[in-house]
């Protein structure tokens, strides 16, 4: 078991160490420049010896190979630099903005894994073939649906047309209904196909022949039997959509102006301002990262047959 856990942490290393080499180079290679955008504007009256001492400041006539070593050093020893823009420090930033992001990716996940589990368990239980065809085909309507537009129709439906949420001046919960149908809608797609897909083949295994057979109905089976099984290799799909969904916010905060990550990184492109993106696809990255090796972790305890193999090549 010991060397399965240094095999899962030292992956999660080295996929966050590509994530910082590539988003540093990328963002190297951008045109523009987030000191000179802010410091050049005429309305400062700055001059060009002041613009050069700022830039010394930061550090940004460094030589790329120094920039990394610095940054990466600086990253592990927890700095994330200072924001061009903003004028202050990226972690500063990132405590602000982090908890409303958290809270909307949370509850963006509880909603979409109870509408996949609605999805399948009414395919399982449909008494007829082509009621269960077309809630079957419902995750591929929800995966189709651009999440932009999805919000602004139940902005239009729910908000402009119905009354029922409000739009200014919403409450602390409030404001978080329709951008949290917004995220789940889209995610609940893949989590339902998969799920599906998990309970038909369950469903195909003796074990299951046998508790009908002993007159169980197949509601009892489908909660008592298949419901584990099925659940257990979904674990994987849900990790990474839920690592996805921090990452994924932006949209959904930018329709709804949540003062979230999503609308830090939107400011942040916006002003090329490298520290405060940098920052956050590292962020992203070890969300990603923790999520799933929780996964890789939880299954051999819940699966007991992982337990023995992970045992045994430990």
């Amino acid at each position: 078991m010991s060397g399965y856990l240094f095999n899962r942490v030292a992956q999660a290393f080295i996929v966050l160490w590509a994530a910082f080499t590539i988003s540093f180079v990328l963002l190297q290679a951008m045109p523009g420049d987030a000191i000179l955008i802010k410091f050049q504007n005429p309305d400062l009256g700055l001059t060009a010896q002041q613009v050069a001492e700022i830039r010394a400041s930061y550090a940004a006539d460094s030589s790329v190979p120094v920039q990394y070593a610095r940054t990466i050093g600086n990253f592990l020893a927890g700095d994330f630099g200072y924001s061009v823009q903003a004028g202050v420090p990226v972690a500063s930033l990132l405590a602000a903005h982090l908890p409303a992001t958290l809270k909307l990716a949370a509850l963006g996940f509880l909603l979409a894994s109870v509408l996949a589990t609605i999805i399948a368990f009414l395919s399982s239980l449909a008494p007829f073939a082509w009621l269960r065809g077309v809630l079957q085909s419902v995750p591929s309507l929800f995966i189709s649906i651009p999440t932009f537009w999805l919000g602004i129709m139940l902005i239009q439906v729910f908000s402009f047309r119905l009354k029922l949420v409000p739009v200014i001046n919403p409450g602390p919960w409030q404001e978080l209904i329709l951008p949290v149908a917004t995220l789940a809608v889209p995610i609940s797609a893949p989590l339902a196909q998969v799920l599906v897909r998990n309970i038909d083949e369950v469903l195909t295994r003796p074990f299951v022949a046998v508790a009908r057979a002993k007159g169980a109905t197949r509601l009892l089976v489908l909660w008592r039997h298949v419901a584990k099984n099925a659940l257990l290799p979904t674990l994987t799909i849900a990790g990474v959509l839920f690592g996805e969904l921090i990452a994924g916010a932006v949209v959904t905060e930018t329709v709804f102006g949540l003062n979230g990550i999503g609308g830090l990184t939107e400011r942040a492109v916006g002003s090329q301002d490298a520290a405060v993106l940098q920052a956050i696809v590292v962020l992203s990255a070890l969300a990603f990262v923790i999520i799933n090796l929780a996964v890789d972790l939880l299954y051999p305890v819940l699966d007991p047959r992982l337990r023995t193999k992970t045992g045994a090549v430990a």
